[in-house]
């Protein structure tokens, strides 16, 4: 039997292991004892008893791959600072008073503009002015616009955050919770419709009623598939001015549907110029606006809808509303709008856009406040 001595078993060769050796021992202070860079990972030859830190000497690396995670891990050093790790920490989102948080969540302004073209609705009405009705109608819809407004937002939350004009609102950023938007917006709908029905008349309670239904549960969605959203949304913002009328004379009237024609009509050029310089993030969000579905018709329709307040402002006049001066004094506000809308259907640019849209914000109130000024005594 033949038997191999142990003399004549050849020894296995191992390569010298180069052992791991950290240069800042555990633990780190702070975050950085969690975010050790491949540079502060180095091989040895030898193994050392020191307890020191090892500081081997720099040497440019051969090797491409190695060089670019030295850098790298450098960079990564030099941006853990104290600073940028404490903004890097969880914060919670800023709270105010709830009178702030509900004008934000109700979009003080725009309800403002709306509870503006009810006043001017109920002005415009032949009847006496009952300065307790009035206050009644303005509280009203402003409560049922504040409760449209909370919908819309509590229901377009994760679309708003990925928008540049709506990620910071209070959904968005957390700052009130879903069921506390949908609990004030109910409130405040139950209110407005209470307070319209019971001080003012049921007519005026069922319109304000229909608004709120109309913006939060009908506009709202179509923005998600359709661009007829506009159109919805323009009879939404036609229907204040025809409450206020209503609230005064008790009967939906033509003089009613004049105030609201003029309010439709020009909402078209108002929005459509809005929405052109946010084009993009309708597009990102994905909602279907003209301006981001369809350009051209975005401007065709501004220029349609300019050019159609001249024979519906002509309308006051015919129906005894106003004196027939309001005609030619009416016809030079909107011809400055129209040549707004002109330059943005001929060039649609975000300067044209603002021009529009600036001209927008002055020609509503200038046109209701010659509606006042011309106002047939009767």
């Amino acid at each position: 039997m033949f038997v191999r001595t142990v003399s004549a078993l050849r020894p296995c060769a191992f390569a010298p292991v180069k052992p791991f050796k950290l240069t800042h021992p555990f633990p780190l202070s702070g975050a950085r004892s969690r975010l050790l860079s491949s540079s502060q990972l180095v091989r040895t030859s030898k193994p050392t008893t020191s307890t020191l830190p090892f500081h081997p000497p720099k040497q440019q690396s051969s090797d491409p791959t190695t060089s670019s995670i030295h850098k790298s891990s450098e960079k990564l050093d030099s941006y853990l600072d104290d600073s940028s790790i404490d903004a890097l920490r969880w914060k919670a989102p800023p709270t105010g008073s709830f009178v702030n948080q509900f004008l934000e969540l109700s979009k003080a302004r725009l309800a403002a503009l709306v509870v503006l073209t009810t006043m001017a609705g109920y002005a415009m009405a032949p009847m006496a002015v009952s300065l307790p009705i009035l206050l009644a109608t303005t509280t009203g819809t402003a409560l049922c616009v504040s409760s449209a407004n909370a919908l819309n937002q509590w229901s377009e939350a994760p679309f708003d955050a990925q928008m540049k004009r709506t990620k910071s609102r209070l959904l968005v950023t957390h700052a009130m919770s879903g069921p506390q938007a949908v609990a004030i917006g109910v409130a405040s709908g139950v209110a407005g419709v209470a307070a319209l029905y019971t001080l003012v008349n049921p007519l005026t309670a069922a319109l304000g009623l229909a608004n709120i239904v109309l913006y939060a549960g009908v506009y709202t969605p179509m923005k998600r598939f359709t661009i007829w959203n506009t159109w919805v949304g323009a009879l939404v913002g036609a229907i204040p001015p025809i409450m206020g009328w209503v609230a005064c004379t008790g009967s939906l009237d033509a003089g009613a549907l004049v105030m609201g024609s003029i309010l439709f009509c020009w909402q078209f050029p108002h929005f459509n110029a809005l929405s052109w310089n946010l084009r993009q993030d309708y597009a990102k969000a994905g909602y279907h606006m003209m301006s981001a579905v369809d350009p051209a018709l975005n401007a065709r329709v501004s220029l349609r809808y300019a050019l159609a307040l001249f024979p519906v402002s002509a309308l006051a006049p015919y129906l005894g509303m106003t004196s027939w001066m309001f005609l030619g004094a009416s016809s030079v506000v909107n011809g400055a709008f129209l040549v707004c809308a002109v330059r943005f259907w001929r060039d649609s640019s975000d300067k044209s856009a603002r021009e529009l849209f600036f001209m927008s914000l002055i020609h509503l109130p200038v046109l209701l406040g010659l509606l006042m000024v011309f106002k047939e005594k009767n």
